[in-house]
């Protein structure tokens, strides 16, 4: 097995996903795609929410999607779904999407600079006191 440097692998999954600006991700939720977020309890406590975002931890999020797993999220309900996935800034939400591509998701994506872009872009936040 060829060995990859992380950049190589990012750079391979992001080969493979159409990736969002923080605008347009906020556009396709609104049409009905679901916006999960991934970042850890304590970053979202610290940083504030996205409304009407899903959250699924990283550390479960296949478990949490795939169909064929007793533990599937029922907000998930095809793998048609249109996924798009944040974290803190857009690296391991590239490398989950990908992954929920290679579970059968074919339109799993991502934003594009993750929740500080989201947050630089002025889009809605909770706060992390709601």
């Amino acid at each position: 097995m060829t060995r990859l440097t992380i950049r190589e692998l990012l750079e391979e999954a992001r080969s493979h996903l159409i990736r969002l600006p923080p605008a347009e991700a906020q556009a396709a939720h609104k049409e009905g795609a679901l916006l999960v977020d991934t970042r850890s309890q304590d970053q979202r406590m610290r940083g504030g929410t996205i409304p009407g975002s899903l959250h699924i931890p990283l550390s479960v999020l296949e478990w949490r999607v795939d169909p064929d797993s007793a533990y599937q999220h029922p907000a998930i309900e095809s793998l048609d779904d249109l996924i798009v996935l944040i974290c803190e800034e857009g690296y391991s939400s590239s490398l989950a999407a990908r992954r929920l591509q290679q579970l059968g998701f074919w339109r799993a994506t991502d934003v594009i600079g993750g929740f500080q872009a989201w947050r630089l872009a002025r889009l809605p936040i909770n706060d992390a006191d709601s």
